[in-house]
């Protein structure tokens, strides 16, 4: 791999770019604080701004490692962040990385993820050079794994009660896309 770290990325609806300090109130806003985002991940609800504000602290603390990659998901009709979307794991020896996102509800069902997920996954290809690209969700978030089939990558199989989210012990989806399943 040939790490650069989070670079911005632009698309037709969203510019993916490192998140700031004055993003705290919008991610606290828009989806941290919403038990219906963070129903299937593996972190609570913000309780408050300050929530938000620690973790764009961490954030800009690891923005200084090339090998690190976290994105806000910023709208550009409204100019502001709506989710986000990062690294979650590293597999050097396999030249891989694990993929995770959110978003905030009133966003849902309309292509964002997805959209910002294919930016992704085409910037760690050709610009990271990685060979394989993977992600995972709880078997009850159906619509998670319907962006990751709409990206191309391919369901790999079901490893039961193999994670903890905020449900608690569930059944876990994997899938992927590899170098070579590129068009």
């Amino acid at each position: 791999m040939k790490h650069i770290g989070t670079q911005s990325i632009e698309t037709d609806r969203l510019i993916l770019r490192r998140f700031q300090d004055n993003d705290a109130q919008n991610m606290y806003e828009n989806w941290a604080s919403s038990d219906d985002v963070t129903k299937y991940l593996t972190w609570q609800s913000y309780k408050s701004v300050s929530d938000a504000k620690e973790r764009i602290n961490f954030l800009k603390e690891n923005y200084v490692k090339d090998n690190f990659y976290d994105w806000a998901i910023v709208l550009k009709e409204i100019g502001e962040p709506i989710g986000s979307i990062g690294v979650v794991d590293i597999k050097e020896n396999i030249n891989a990385v694990h993929i995770g996102y959110c978003i905030g509800k009133k966003w849902w069902r309309q292509g964002i993820t997805s959209e910002a997920l294919s930016a992704i996954i085409d910037f760690f290809f050709d610009k990271v050079k990685v060979d394989r690209i993977e992600s995972r969700h709880d078997t009850l978030n159906v619509n998670s794994g319907k962006v990751m089939q709409k990206c191309g990558m391919k369901y790999e199989g079901t490893m039961r009660k193999a994670d903890r989210d905020n449900q608690g012990i569930c059944d876990t989806a994997y899938y992927a896309i590899l170098k070579s399943d590129r068009r």
